[in-house]
């Protein structure tokens, strides 16, 4: 249990750290407690953990296939900027700090707010990852001294790549389905990195929708998404909101 709190702290620092300048649009106690939230992991003796293992057996099989591999090695890399880059091309416009500040400040911002949602679930439940429970080795194998005793559920990347899809696609509905297909798709990366079980994945999917619609009860947060609509509609002439019929 010391050990587990111990690596809580640690990732907390490292997320102040990382975000000094970036003040969150609500604190962690403001959020859903996804404890309270979310249903325990499946039991490692549940039909439910058998699927994990079919899972398991399509993400080593999907990383035969050299361009989705390169895929689940991009989805990896943990940071905003490297996260933001993949949804470019699906957003239809370059998402950076000085081409698109108000769009690039809403999503530090909100990521920084419900990244530390998962953080109490996964010192709480404290479920071995797919390589650890299996003796095997991930896609990535360098990952593997850090992520080892880390916590499996619910899967961050996937809680931050699919709520970064939400808000990007509620900037531009009209690509919304290649925006979420996208984010469906980062979930996957980490099931074929054997990072994640396929039940991480499915959880952190429902906890980015938690998290995002939290995200909607703060007025600082509906301030800067009207901002970068208005910033994504100058920039490309797209209107971000449908018309309202008379």
């Amino acid at each position: 249990m010391k050990k587990n709190l111990f690596f809580v702290l640690l990732f907390v620092c490292g997320i102040c750290v990382a975000n000094d300048e970036v003040q969150p649009y609500m604190t962690v106690e403001q959020l859903p407690n996804l404890i309270k939230c979310l249903p325990a992991p499946p039991a490692f003796d549940s039909p439910e953990f058998a699927n994990d293992l079919v899972r398991y057996a399509w993400g080593r099989q999907q990383r035969m296939d050299e361009k989705r591999a390169e895929i689940a090695r991009r989805d990896a890399v943990w940071n905003y900027d490297s996260l933001f880059a993949e949804f470019n091309i699906p957003f239809g416009l370059v998402i950076s700090k000085e081409g698109t500040p108000e769009i690039y400040k809403l999503l530090i911002t909100s990521l920084t707010t419900t990244d530390a949602m998962r953080v109490a679930p996964k010192a709480f439940y404290h479920r071995l990852r797919p390589f650890e429970y299996l003796g095997d080795h991930m896609l990535i194998e360098s990952e593997e001294q850090d992520l080892r005793g880390e916590g499996s559920y619910p899967s961050g990347h996937t809680h931050r790549g699919y709520t970064c899809a939400l808000l990007l696609a509620e900037i531009n509905p009209a690509n919304a389905d290649t925006i979420l297909a996208r984010g469906w798709m980062y979930g996957e990366s980490r099931v074929i990195d054997g990072a994640h079980w396929q039940s991480d994945v499915d959880a952190s999917r429902v906890s980015a929708a938690i998290g995002y619609g939290a995200l909607h009860t703060c007025p600082a947060f509906l301030d800067q998404m009207a901002l970068a609509q208005t910033e994504f509609l100058k920039m490309t002439g797209k209107c971000t909101k449908k018309s309202k019929k008379r």
